[in-house]
């Protein structure tokens, strides 16, 4: 009689290794935004003294809340934009959906993108899928194809503030990553990039050609924006909804009598620095007041006030995507019920 083994010697098959890869980097890319985000909140909290934290204090209590409220409907405008902005492309691939459930996809968009980062264009692009019976690729390509336009919008403003505060760009990225660093990590960064074309271009790989397939059928959705009837009134909103986050952020200066000097450059700069910031972090937890406090000691605002001043804005707008995601995942199967 054979006896029992007490250990198993199967070797783990490569669908467990792949299983246990995905859930990794899946909670990787969730947990690390988080520990980026607390620790920068941790480090500027512990970099301040007793009495620079009742100055912060101070100021979350004095500001002028008004200019926050202002700030907050010109952010809902942009909302509205945006979810206007969407049904072109959808035109295009021949779906008509509601501006109402555009407006609640988007709004629980950034809900979601609260949680794990860019999580809310899948969602977005379900919402349409299961309310509105587009499918998911090309919702998502749509998405995308938005992203992309946005994308070389930031990129735009990026090389004018630098243009506007050459000098003061160099010395910011200079003080935190030295210039040898900063060749070092360009070079990987096109290093990397030409092996992934390559790699998307010539390999076989099954992965790969898995990617391949997937991406095919977002084209639709992407290429949509291009061919679609009313390319101008595409591009006006989208000058509307980027003219709408530069003034939230211009309103929001004036909370302070010291950061209502601000010149049109500074507005630039920080706004730009806080854009990359939300990229960087889940929404900018952490990130944005640090950032923002930062670029700010270079126009004569003392790191207290800027973090303050940082943490306002990021809560404001923050409670207001709150506000817009709960009530809209609240009403969307509300209106949407079959009667």
């Amino acid at each position: 009689m054979r006896e029992p083994e007490l250990f198993s010697t199967t070797e783990p098959t490569a669908e467990a290794a792949t299983g246990f890869l995905h859930h990794f980097k899946k909670w990787f890319s969730i947990l690390l935004p988080v520990f980026v985000g607390l620790f920068l909140t941790l480090y500027t909290y512990n970099s301040f003294t007793e009495a620079q934290i009742e100055e912060i204090y101070s100021y979350f209590k004095n500001a002028n809340y008004y200019y926050i409220y202002l700030a907050a409907f010109v952010a809902i405008l942009g909302n509205i934009s945006r979810a206007y902005r969407w049904k072109f492309p959808l035109e295009q691939m021949g779906y008509t959906c509601s501006f109402a459930n555009n407006f609640m996809a988007v709004s629980i968009g950034y809900l979601w993108n609260l949680t794990v980062p860019k999580s809310g264009e899948i969602s977005r692009a379900l919402i349409l899928k299961k309310y509105n019976g587009v499918p998911f690729d090309k919702g998502f390509g749509s998405i995308v194809a938005e992203r992309i336009v946005d994308v070389l919008i930031l990129l735009f403003f990026m090389i004018l503030a630098v243009l506007l505060q050459f000098d003061l760009v160099q010395s910011f990225i200079l003080q935190k990553i030295p210039l040898a660093k900063l060749l070092a990590l360009g070079a990987l960064t096109i290093l990397l990039l030409v092996i992934a074309v390559l790699m998307y271009r010539y390999s076989k790989n099954r992965w790969i050609l898995l990617i391949k397939e997937k991406i095919a059928g977002l084209q639709e959705g992407m290429m949509s924006i291009l061919y679609m009837k009313k390319k101008g009134a595409y591009f006006f909103h989208t000058l509307f909804i980027w003219c709408s986050y530069i003034l939230t952020f211009y309103l929001a200066i004036f909370v302070f009598p010291e950061t209502s000097s601000l010149d049109a450059d500074a507005v630039v700069t920080a706004f730009v620095v806080g854009s990359i910031a939300i990229a960087f972090t889940n929404s900018g937890f952490g990130s944005y007041p640090f950032l923002i406090a930062k670029i700010l000691v270079f126009y004569s605002i003392s790191e207290t006030t800027g973090s303050a001043f940082g943490w306002i804005v990021w809560t404001s707008q923050m409670l207001l995507v709150l506000l817009l995601g709960l009530g809209s995942f609240i009403l969307l199967p509300l209106l949407n019920r079959k009667k």
